[in-house]
C-alpha cells in the first residue's frame, strides 16, 4: 500500500464487526480500517489517523446511523478516561461480541486443537462498582478536554485520577469512578482538595518533580475491608505524616493505611519499603471458607466475586481425585492452588514473583492447608525434570499464565509431563489459541467456557480443558493435520 500524506475524510462506512483490543473493523475499497468510538452496526464517517502496510486506523467523526447495539455511556468522563471504553454497547452485546471474540481466536489461530462449540460465556455480576483494586495518578497538568479549552475558563490542572489513552504524562481529572465501590470516590477526591488546600506539589512524570505520586486504594468486598496506599516521592517528605493522619482522622473505614516513599522513574514499588500507618499490613477477603490475606504488593483477582466464579469453575473442570497430584502454574498468591487443594493429595505452585509465593504459604498457613509447596522462580526454568523427580509428574496441571501466554519451553515440559488433563485459565483467547495448537499433538480441547471478568471493556478470561490422547488417538490427529496440509498445499497450488 503506497503511503499518503494526507487523507480525506472517509464517509458514510458500514462497521462490519468487532476485533482484538476491542476497536471495530470497517472496510473501504479493499482496505481494511480499525476504528475506535464506534459500535458493530453503525454507519460513520471516519478520519484516517494512521496507515500500516496491510491496514488503517480510524476514528469516527460523525455517526449517521446508529447500531441497534448502542446505549447511553453512564459515566461523564466516557471517551476521554481510558477505561470502561465499552459503556456504549448494551451489556447484551457486550457479552455477544465478546463469545464471538474467544471463538473467533481459537478456530482462526488455534486452528488444529478441533475445539467444541463453546459454551455461553458467564456475565458478570454486578457490572458496576465490580473492582477491588484502582490506582491513581497525580499530576500539575492535567489532561484538558476540548470542550473545556473551548469555554476559555482557567482550571485547576492539579489532578489525580488516570492517565489519557497513550499518555504517560498526561492524566484525566476523575469526578466519581463507577468502577470500584465506597469509599474509593471520597478518599479520592478528598486527598485531592487536601493536597491542593496544602499546597503539596503533584508528581511531573516528565520533569520527574513534585510531591504527591500515586494513590491505590483496595477494597474487599467479603470483610469490608479496605487499604490506601499514598506514594510521594522523598522531595517534600515531611508532608507524608499530615497527608496520612488527614486520611486516619477522617476515614475510620480504612483498616489498613500504607506509605511508599518512591524517588525512582517509574512508580512500581515491589522493590521498595511499604511501611504500615495503621492496621496489620494487610486486608483480608474470603472465597466460600477460606481467608486470603492481601497486602500492599500482593496480587489479587480484581473482580472477587467473578474471580470466585472463575475458580469454582475451574476446580469443577479439573476433577481432581483424591489422590491426584496437581501443579498450578503461574500460582500468584497460590490463590486457585489453595482453592483446590482440599480435593487433591498435593498441590505444586509455581511463580516468578517470589514476594506473591510468600503470600501463597502464608494464605496456605492461616487455612490450615498444608499439602501445598510452593515455590519461585522463571516457570521455563523451574517446571522440569528437577521438580518432576522431587514432586512426581502431575496428574492434573492448571496454568493461568500473564497476557503473553506460556512460553514454548513451558509447552515442551508439559509435553514431557503428560498429565492426564490440563485446564487453561487465560485473559489472552489470542496466545491461548497459539498454545493450544503447541499441544495439540497430545491433547484435544473438550470445554471452552469464556468469563466475563471485566464488563463495559474487552477484556474476557476463557478456560480451556484439555484431555490427553492415547497413542492412537495421537497418531490419527497428526495424520489429519497432514492430510489438511497437504489439501491447503494443493489448492494454493
Amino acid at each position: 500500500m503506497k503511503k499518503r500524506r494526507f487523507w480525506p475524510p472517509v464517509l458514510q462506512v458500514p462497521i462490519t464487526g468487532m476485533a482484538a483490543e476491542g476497536r471495530c473493523v470497517a472496510r473501504h475499497e479493499g482496505q481494511v480500517i480499525f476504528v475506535t468510538g464506534v459500535a458493530p452496526g453503525d454507519v460513520a464517517d471516519l478520519r484516517i489517523t494512521r496507515q500500516h502496510k496491510n491496514y488503517l486506523e480510524a476514528e469516527a467523526t460523525f455517526i449517521h446511523e446508529a447500531s441497534p447495539d448502542r446505549t447511553t455511556p453512564f459515566c461523564q468522563h466516557f471517551g476521554v478516561c481510558g477505561g470502561c471504553k465499552w459503556q456504549h454497547l448494551t451489556y447484551e452485546a457486550q457479552l455477544r461480541h465478546k463469545q464471538q471474540m474467544v471463538d473467533d481466536a481459537l478456530r482462526r489461530i488455534g486452528k488444529a486443537v478441533g475445539l467444541p462449540p463453546l459454551l455461553p460465556i458467564i456475565p458478570a455480576e454486578p457490572t458496576r462498582y465490580y473492582r477491588n483494586k484502582l490506582e491513581f495518578s497525580a499530576s500539575p497538568n492535567a489532561w484538558l478536554t476540548r470542550e473545556q479549552i473551548a469555554t476559555g475558563e482557567t482550571f485547576d490542572r492539579r489532578v489525580l485520577g488516570f492517565h489519557a489513552p497513550g499518555r504517560f504524562d498526561k492524566i484525566v481529572d476523575i469526578e466519581h469512578c463507577h468502577l470500584q465501590p465506597d469509599p474509593s470516590n471520597a478518599i479520592r477526591l478528598r486527598i485531592r482538595e487536601y493536597a491542593r488546600q496544602e499546597g503539596l506539589t503533584f508528581y511531573d512524570a516528565v520533569g520527574q518533580t513534585g510531591f504527591l505520586r500515586n494513590v491505590v486504594v483496595r477494597t474487599a468486598e467479603s470483610t469490608d475491608e479496605v487499604m490506601v496506599i499514598v506514594q510521594v516521592t522523598d522531595a517534600e517528605g515531611e508532608n507524608l505524616a499530615g497527608l496520612l493522619a488527614m486520611l486516619e482522622a477522617e476515614f475510620p473505614q480504612i483498616t489498613a493505611l500504607h506509605s511508599v516513599v518512591n524517588s525512582k522513574g517509574n512508580d512500581t514499588f515491589h522493590d521498595l519499603d511499604v511501611p504500615a500507618t495503621k492496621g496489620p499490613g494487610y486486608i483480608q477477603e474470603r472465597m466460600e471458607d477460606l481467608v486470603y490475606r492481601v497486602g500492599p504488593k500482593s496480587f489479587y483477582q480484581t473482580n472477587a466475586r467473578q474471580a470466585l466464579r472463575l475458580y469454582q469453575l475451574t476446580r469443577e473442570m479439573a476433577a481432581i481425585q483424591p489422590d491426584d497430584l496437581v501443579y498450578d502454574l503461574y500460582t500468584g498468591a497460590g490463590t486457585i492452588a489453595n482453592f483446590v487443594a482440599r480435593q487433591a493429595r498435593h498441590v505444586v505452585g509455581i511463580e516468578y514473583v517470589e514476594s506473591a509465593i510468600v503470600d501463597a504459604r502464608i494464605n496456605s498457613e492461616i487455612n490450615g492447608i498444608s499439602n501445598t509447596t510452593f515455590y519461585a522462580g522463571d516457570m521455563k526454568d523451574v517446571l522440569g525434570e528437577r521438580i518432576f523427580a522431587q514432586h512426581g509428574h502431575p496428574d492434573i496441571v492448571i496454568t493461568d499464565p500473564p497476557r503473553a501466554g506460556m512460553h514454548p519451553d513451558v509447552v515442551a515440559a508439559l509435553m514431557r509431563a503428560a498429565p492426564r488433563r490440563i485446564v487453561y485459565v487465560s485473559c489472552n483467547p489470542a496466545t491461548q489459541a497459539r498454545d493450544l495448537e503447541l499441544l495439540s499433538p497430545m491433547y484435544q480441547a473438550t470445554i471452552g467456557q469464556p468469563v466475563d471478568m471485566f464488563p463495559h471493556t474487552h477484556h474476557v478470561e476463557n478456560i480451556v480443558v484439555l484431555e490427553r490422547m492415547t497413542l492412537d488417538q495421537q497418531a490419527s490427529a497428526a495424520a489429519a493435520v497432514v492430510a489438511s496440509a497437504k489439501t491447503a498445499n494443493e489448492e494454493a497450488s
